[in-house]
């Protein structure tokens, strides 16, 4: 008789390398240290969503804790089933810098790229 297994949990997010160095760094410089960094979603922007990264003094109780090349990021609990499947970069060029979202649940992204829509 067979046994029923359940489905893989899928990763709420993961990191580049790219993500993953700049994660360790921002960590690294901080005074006062933080335990991670938190990645959440904002109401904001033409589409009505936006990503929100900021540092994480402490765990709070129904964070989803990511751990991926050798870093932590916590997920707001609220954000997570708008995460599910995403892969967090860095990218840096001659203008701009920061954290890019690669999110297979984004229904459509405003023209300045600032927001988007599930």
């Amino acid at each position: 008789m067979a046994t029923a297994t359940a489905p893989a949990k899928k990763t709420v997010i993961t990191l580049t390398d790219a993500a993953a160095a700049r994660v360790k760094t921002l960590l690294e410089k901080r005074d006062p240290p933080a335990v991670a960094l938190r990645v959440g979603i904002k109401t904001r922007g033409c589409s009505g969503l936006s990503y929100n990264v900021e540092y994480a003094d402490q765990k709070m109780q129904f964070d989803e804790v990511v751990e991926d090349k050798g870093v932590t990021v916590l997920v707001d609990p609220a954000a997570v089933m708008f995460l599910i499947g995403s892969e967090m970069d860095y990218r840096e060029d001659k203008f701009t810098a920061g954290f890019t979202f690669s999110n297979p649940n984004e229904k459509a992204r405003c023209g300045c790229g600032e927001s988007f829509s599930v």
